[in-house]
């Protein structure tokens, strides 16, 4: 029998499993948790967790989002959740550009703005490019016009032949921090579109081969060549805290800052120049 469709009761009564049932249990053995370990940290019983994954109890509102903050679930999965559960969502979704939204735009761009003369980007959950500002040229400017047709994908304009990649002097290392970071969000999330993404960039050009670090690297930097000259940069990650959207709660800001004087120098030599 397969249990994803159907589930016998103590009279031997065959039962269709409500689908909320099926995307708990999923979800638990994707958090690489037992039925025991997900039960103390929602603080039920084993038992009525069973019966939730075997569609014999139908959960409350309450308790699919209890399950949910306890399987660490983004914002858009426990939506979909109290969906499957015959709730309706909880969590609010606008488009950036929407008039809710006008607040973060606001300090998207300050962050943005603030962060000159160094690169800095936004993007979606798709790694889809959202805002940048106008440092980013010093990255763009190497990529083929067609990969920056909007929506605009930045893993995608790094590691393409026609991208960033032919420029990025350490691309093995590069290449190997991309993908296992794509990787652990492809666990983490389940989500689809972003398995197809990994699997097309590990299609690209570029080898297995992780580069060493250097002498007193402390961060994985990118090492462009650009005009002659090498900029070494690294990357930091920023989100909203406490986001209650789920737009929001999707996008993330990675700022470039030099990792070295010349490559400060060069930047800020390349902001004068443009102003």
């Amino acid at each position: 029998m397969d249990s994803e469709k159907s589930a016998t009761d103590d009279a031997g009564m065959t039962m269709t499993r409500p689908a909320v049932g099926v995307m708990l249990r999923d979800w638990r053995r994707r958090r690489r948790l037992s039925q025991l370990e997900l039960s103390i940290r929602a603080d039920i019983s084993t038992r009525h967790l069973s019966f939730l994954e075997t569609g014999r109890s139908s959960p409350s509102r309450e308790m699919v989002l209890q399950l949910a903050d306890r399987l660490d679930l983004a914002l858009r999965e426990r939506n979909r959740l109290l969906l499957a559960a015959g709730f309706a969502p909880v969590y609010s979704e606008n488009a950036l550009d929407a008039p809710p939204m006008t607040v973060i735009r606001s300090a998207i761009r300050q962050v943005l703005d603030g962060h000159e003369p160094y690169p800095a980007v936004v993007v979606d959950r798709g790694w889809n490019l959202v805002a940048a500002n106008e440092s980013l040229s010093v990255l763009t400017d190497l990529v083929a016009p067609q990969l920056l047709v909007p929506p605009a994908n930045v893993l995608r304009a790094s590691l393409h032949p026609d991208g960033l990649a032919p420029h990025i002097v350490n691309l093995g290392e590069w290449r190997g921090h991309l993908l296992h970071r794509l990787s652990r969000q492809v666990e983490f999330s389940g989500d689809p579109d972003l398995a197809d993404l990994e699997e097309e960039l590990r299609g690209y050009p570029g080898g297995t081969h992780v580069n060493g670090p250097m002498a007193n690297d402390i961060v994985v930097p990118v090492r462009l060549r650009r005009g002659g000259r090498v900029l070494n940069l690294f990357t930091t990650v920023a989100t909203f805290g406490t986001p209650l959207d789920v737009t929001l709660s999707e996008l993330a800001i990675e700022s470039f800052y030099p990792a070295d004087e010349e490559t400060a120098r060069e930047l800020r030599s390349r902001r004068s120049a443009s102003g």
